[in-house]
């Protein structure tokens, strides 16, 4: 059983980084066509998951004080391409539909809204899910993009656990707990070691926790970087300093963004 916790953990993180099940759908013929009500059924997720995010995003704050709101991402999986025109909205019971404002990147904000959780909402991407995700982002402000504060991902890890357990049933939830041995999915350890895996745009050569005059190399492989969310020596105030890749020797595509798994 020991030898299943790490796979388990990274099956269940996996699942609900994905969102739920939908099929997939033609391609529209044009950028403008793209439409949320233009595809046959887009990738949802549920609304009373993702206020469950921002629950967390709000009870663990202090992780991250600068940073001024939860924010999600539609981004693309392996080879996929940037999304085009990206479009969101929230989606429910009787007609309900609530449109939400996504910039060029992909990125967005959700409100809470009483009436969306009425009508058991669920966020719909026009977008196809076996090609994109939805994912939490949690960012403070004046760090470049090749640095990430500890705190940051700390919350950002809070924010997506509340949301997985929302969306898949209760059994696996105590499953995954007693497995864990804690209800703590970000600060767990297995065999003297703690950590997940956060992943950046591109390829790294190295990444390195610096906090004062104290660092630590960290794991890499390929555009993955192993954090020790739940070692407390290291402050919120933490940067993970990322080196890239040269360009020229980047291999494959440069799709994947963020996300936690053991």
């Amino acid at each position: 059983m020991r030898a299943l916790l790490p796979i388990t953990c990274a099956m269940l993180l996996g699942a609900g980084a994905a969102g739920a099940a939908a099929a997939q759908t033609s391609k529209p013929d044009s950028p403008e066509e793209i439409k949320v009500n233009a595809m046959r059924d887009p990738e949802v997720r549920k609304y009373e998951a993702i206020v469950a995010g921002l629950d967390a995003f709000d009870d663990y704050h202090r992780m991250a004080p600068a940073a001024p709101r939860l924010r999600f991402r539609i981004e693309p999986r392996g080879g996929a391409d940037k999304p085009v025109l990206p479009a969101a909205r929230l989606g429910g019971d009787d007609g309900f539909s609530l449109a939400l404002a996504v910039d060029a990147d992909g990125m967005f904000t959700v409100p809470r809204s009483q009436p969306a959780l009425d009508a058991n909402s669920e966020l719909v991407l026009n977008q196809k899910r076996r090609r994109y995700r939805v994912t939490p982002v949690v960012r403070s402000p004046g760090l470049p993009d090749q640095v990430r504060r500890l705190g940051d991902l700390r919350l950002e890890c809070r924010v997506q656990v509340a949301i997985i357990k929302e969306e898949i049933p209760l059994w696996v939830v105590l499953a995954a707990n007693t497995l864990l041995r804690t209800r703590d999915w970000c600060g767990f350890t297995f065999e003297g070691k703690s950590g997940f895996t956060f992943r950046h745009t591109h390829a790294l050569r190295a990444a390195v926790l610096v906090d004062g005059n104290r660092s630590a190399l960290l794991e890499t492989e390929g555009k993955g970087f192993r954090v020790p969310l739940g070692d407390t020596s290291w402050s919120d105030d933490t940067l993970v300093e990322l080196e890239l890749e040269p360009a020229e020797e980047v291999t494959g595509t440069a799709g994947e963004t963020p996300r936690t798994e053991p």
